[in-house]
């Protein structure tokens, strides 16, 4: 109902002073409220104001000068493209689809450890079937295996190493105790073999589980902290898939939220007429748990309350805190305190003053750290890039220094072969060992440059002798 600034701003300079009496044609019956509401100024809405969209719409290159409808194109396409920008929420830190995706992998995984355990123990029983009734745990009962193989190879020496994996001397007294005494059959070497590599696969799953809710848990801290802080990681990422998204859950009602995942239950009672459903996913909550049988309706409605204000503020508010969350857990322990002893709970409006002033003080402590991380890091980045262009000038200045000492031993090589060259024309054929000298071969003809420094020294003697015939002559004038 809260009518945008900029769209104020623009009816206000767009409208003639009496802008009472001009009624505008909106496309939404929502914003022509708005503009009534807070212009005082009547907006039409229906079927023409449709029409008079499109054929705008349609024929906008040719009522806007300078507009091509290649550029109109490319507006829309830009448009189209933020849009979906603005749908995808390209923020790394605030993807919720990594939630989605990994709470659904840990639901697959319990279901997956939890059968191929029962293989294990179904397979290892017929070798050692008291082993079950001392070790129940699914996970420790494959590792146990994994560790006996053989019972009738248990002694003594592999006390030790069972302590440390049942983490009770007692039971591994009772294991070896009862391997000794056990009336299950012997086990060939290759059926060991194939138990042995199945349970090594099946903790290695349990491990992997343990690492995957880890890193649920991290996700949620950073996408959804307050729900997180509220209800878990686990229960809120269940919430998240099941709405879709954290901002559809934003969306819901705290009525819709407090039976989300019972939707059976709940069609069923409206058709046959019956209890509608109390809970829903949030049943796996702590707080029903600990309330009494009459307490568990009003605490999951007062619960999925705070969800939808957490799942709100984490969905909204541009650098999420745990503060928020951390509060509305403290109100409803409060209300399950009260359900039990009668001690009346602080007012909601006293704990979110508290929790709103603590919530600046973390958030400015927050922006702080990522500002002295942006200054660090360009800070990082203007050194290397000094680097790569120091980098850049030291090779610049070595192929400059390459290229002249290319260039001077070119030089000196060019000047080494013309003084070879005439040595190697004045030189003689030298006689042979046997003093018998070679026959004059025939003068090949010399290149042009050869012909230059042969002829050379010749044609300077002929003008030396003309320069002194002319001489002589202007003496004998003079005389």
């Amino acid at each position: 109902g809260v009518l945008h600034e900029d769209l104020r701003l623009l009816l206000d300079t767009a409208l003639p002073p009496k802008r009472k009496k001009v009624v505008l044609g909106v496309g939404d019956a929502k914003m022509g409220a708005a503009v009534l509401e807070e212009l005082g100024v009547q907006c039409q809405t229906g079927g023409v104001v449709a029409e008079l969209m499109r054929g705008i719409r349609l024929h906008f290159p040719a009522l806007v000068r300078g507009l091509t409808a290649q550029s109109a194109a490319k507006a829309q396409l830009g448009l189209g493209h933020s849009y979906s920008r603005a749908k995808v929420k390209f923020n790394v830190h605030r993807v919720d689809n990594m939630i989605i995706q990994s709470i659904s992998l840990l639901d697959q995984l319990d279901k997956d450890i939890n059968t191929f355990s029962m293989r294990v123990r179904s397979w290892y029983g017929y070798h050692f079937p008291e082993l079950i009734k001392i070790v129940p745990e699914n996970s420790m009962y494959c590792r146990v295996a994994k560790f006996i193989g053989n019972r009738r190879e248990l002694s003594e020496e592999s006390l030790e190493g069972l302590e440390e994996i049942v983490m009770d001397s007692a039971k591994a007294q009772a294991i070896l105790e009862a391997s000794r005494s056990s009336m299950g059959m012997d086990i060939s070497p290759l059926d060991l073999i194939n138990i042995e590599s199945f349970s090594r696969r099946v903790i290695s799953l349990s491990e992997y589980r343990k690492g995957l809710q880890e890193y649920l848990r991290s996700k949620m801290s950073q996408v959804a902290p307050s729900l997180s802080a509220l209800i878990g990681e686990v229960v809120g990422a269940r919430l998240i898939s099941h709405a879709g998204s954290l901002t559809n859950l934003a969306k819901y009602p705290a009525s819709t939220v407090q039976i989300l995942g019972a939707e059976k239950a709940l069609f069923r009672a409206l058709k046959t007429r019956g209890n509608t459903p109390k809970y829903g996913l949030i049943f796996h909550s702590t707080f029903i748990g600990r309330a009494a049988a009459k307490n568990k309706g009003r605490i999951s409605r007062y619960l999925a309350n705070k969800c939808t204000i957490a799942s709100r503020i984490d969905c909204f508010s541009e650098v999420p805190t745990s503060v928020f969350g951390d509060k509305l857990r403290e109100q409803v322990e409060e209300r399950l305190a009260f359900y039990e002893t009668g001690e009346p709970p602080r007012k909601n409006l006293e704990v979110m003053k508290e929790a709103v002033v603590e919530a600046s003080e973390v958030v400015a402590e927050v922006k702080r750290r990522q500002e002295k991380k942006e200054r660090k890091r360009k800070k990082r980045e203007k050194r290397r890039l000094e680097a790569l262009a120091a980098a850049a000038e030291e090779a610049a200045e070595n192929s400059v220094v390459e290229t002249e000492e290319n260039d001077v031993g070119a030089k000196k090589k060019k000047k080494k072969k013309k003084q070879q060259q005439p040595e190697e024309s004045e030189a003689e054929p030298e006689p042979e060992e046997n003093g018998v000298e070679e026959e004059e071969e025939e003068e090949e003809p010399l290149p042009k440059k050869k012909r230059k420094l042969v002829v050379e020294p010749e044609q300077e003697e002929e003008e030396e002798k003309k320069k002194k015939k002319k001489k002589k002559k202007k003496a004998v004038a003079q005389d």
